[in-house]
């Protein structure tokens, strides 16, 4: 039996008291106590100020029409009786204006002439979307304040009348599952490869995504569209363009999740964006690598088999009545960001490259790269790098939170045996150097040739991502009468809650779909080993939602 070592019970790391972690407290199965080193943890060196300290420089005299308008309206000397209440920063809470200031109140504006209107725009926002559309490749782009979550439900809704059929990946964000609770359309679900060792979801195949879309037709059924997720939350590229030629030959949409690919354009290094493949609909969360605000995302129109004005209806149905100038703005400045630099990405780049040689020579340290999938990926995004732990006998999230004590590293992602650094913009040199210096004091303390591997290699029979049986569609499930069950009665039941670990937001159980032993396994040893539970109304598992049969 494993033993259980509580983060809160005052671990001394490295002659440190850990006390209760601020990040996180859960529970963490480990062989050891799994925050004891043997040595003390690398020094951070002092690195050349002028290569820690350079970063890619910006245009400053950009064009950027929205950011301009905004300017001017909140320099103006007006007698404000609008809203929102805060009054231009005037009333502003003190708590926060101390803290980031007076600047994002003052502009904090609402839906005044001179900025235009989001869902009929006729000035600066029809120019600024027109500029990214013209930067991103695509015929039309939408810009977004509800995340790119808001760009998969009207994409969906655009492309997918009620009873049609989608045809996604089982390991889509979940916001392909509400967005079919929100159209009726009904899924088709087709497996990722999976690789049980890292315990990570590849691509798609090809060859699957035309199996389904004959099944769907030996059914008598209709395809609205078929959705892929491209990049994966690890960086691992579908061949986008074979999905594209099946698809269109049949008069089928495609539509990319592309939220973490929004930097593909603008290195000749990165994978092809989804818009060069032929994608119909790329949702691009703007705000992931590139350096928009966080919630902030783009929803890009291409070709003829997707109605621009269908789209507009669903976002106007889909997005607040009173977006925020601050998102917008931020999208526009972000544009205008590249406009006039392709080769921003170029330091980046070469960080991520440097730190992927270092890494593969440190000990106990594997690398995730596209020879761990059975299927043959076109590509992998070179600015997502994605460490193993199992060699170390540690779990991903206990791997995480020595990092983080020690020093200060805090990934984009945390798997049961993995870890996920994305590399940007403001990646420096010196990031670097305390990321390689992190891994090594890992090794150096807990790999081990004969060490107990948590994320043990296993033949594969309980996966995250299994071909369930759907008894009815999401929608009808959200809607249907419900009843709480003990955890441990609830398999056969119909799931009638949507739950997930987060991040990455992948549904684990689905509404409509028979909660499976192999399922609550796999959602259960992930809430033990410190992943966060997402979507389920009883935080504890002790209990679940399910559908009246």
């Amino acid at each position: 039996m494993q033993s259980v070592v509580k983060w809160s019970q005052g671990l001394k790391l490295h002659g440190i008291s850990i006390g209760t972690s601020h990040r996180r407290n859960f529970v963490y199965p480990t062989t050891r106590p799994c925050c004891v080193a043997s040595s003390k943890p690398h020094q951070i060196t002092n690195l050349d100020q002028t290569c820690s300290d350079s970063l890619p420089t910006f245009n400053q005299s950009a064009n950027v029409p929205l950011v301009e308008a905004l300017k001017t309206a909140a320099t103006e000397q007006v007698a404000c009786f609008h809203f929102p209440g805060h009054n231009r920063g005037k009333a502003a809470p003190t708590s926060l204006s101390s803290l980031i200031g007076s600047g994002p109140f003052n502009h904090d504006l609402p839906e005044l002439p001179e900025l235009d209107d989001l869902f009929s725009p006729q000035g600066p926002i029809l120019e600024a979307q027109s500029l990214a559309s013209e930067l991103f490749g695509a015929h039309n782009t939408w810009f977004l304040v509800n995340g790119s979550t808001c760009g998969v439900h009207a994409a969906i809704m655009a492309t997918c009348n009620p009873g049609d059929i989608l045809i996604l990946p089982r390991n889509s964000h979940l916001s392909a599952t509400s967005g079919m609770v929100l159209t009726g359309a009904i899924p088709k679900y087709i497996m990722p490869d999976y690789n049980p060792h890292w315990d990570v979801a590849g691509g798609v195949s090809v060859l699957e995504v035309q199996r389904a879309i004959q099944e769907v037709e030996r059914d008598g059924s209709k395809v609205g569209s078929v959705l892929v997720t491209t990049p994966t939350y690890h960086g691992i590229c579908s061949n986008l363009e074979d999905i594209v030629k099946i698809c269109h030959s049949l008069g089928i949409p495609v539509i990319a999740d592309e939220a973490h690919g929004a930097h593909f354009r603008f290195n000749k290094a990165f994978p092809r964006s989804a818009l060069e493949q032929g994608a119909d609909l790329s949702v691009q969360s703007t705000h992931k690598v590139l350096s928009s605000l966080t919630q902030s995302s783009m929803l890009h129109l291409s070709g003829n088999l997707v109605d621009p004005e269908r789209v507009s209806r669903c976002l106007q149905l889909l997005q607040s009545s009173s977006p925020s100038y601050l998102l917008l703005s931020s999208l526009d400045a972000a544009r205008a960001q590249l406009s006039d630099n392709m080769g921003m990405f170029d330091q980046s780049l070469g960080l991520a490259l440097e730190a992927r040689k270092r890494i593969q020579e440190i000990p106990g340290i594997d690398l995730l790269d596209l020879s761990v999938f059975r299927l043959n990926f076109c590509d992998i995004d070179p600015l997502r790098i994605t460490v193993g732990t199992s060699r170390l006998g540690l779990s991903g999230h206990v791997a995480d939170d020595i990092l983080y004590e020690c020093y200060k590293i805090v990934p984009e992602l945390v798997g049961t045996c993995s870890l996920t650094f994305a590399f940007n913009l403001g990646t420096r040199i010196l990031d670097v150097e305390r990321l390689i210096l992190g891994l090594n004091h890992l090794s150096d303390n807990f790999f081990h040739k004969n060490s107990k591997i948590l994320c043990s290699e296993s033949d594969g029979s309980i996966q995250p991502f299994e071909r369930g049986q759907m008894v009815s569609t999401p929608r009808d499930a959200f809607f249907a009468k419900k009843r709480r069950v003990r955890i441990k009665d609830s398999i056969g039941e119909i799931c009638g809650e949507l739950i997930c670990t987060y991040p990455p937001g992948i549904p684990l159980l689905i509404p409509g779909e028979v909660i499976t032993e192999d399922a609550l396994t796999y959602l259960l040893n992930a809430q033990k080993q410190g992943a966060l539970v997402s979507g389920a109304s009883d935080t504890a598992l002790s209990s679940v939602i399910v559908c009246d049969q």
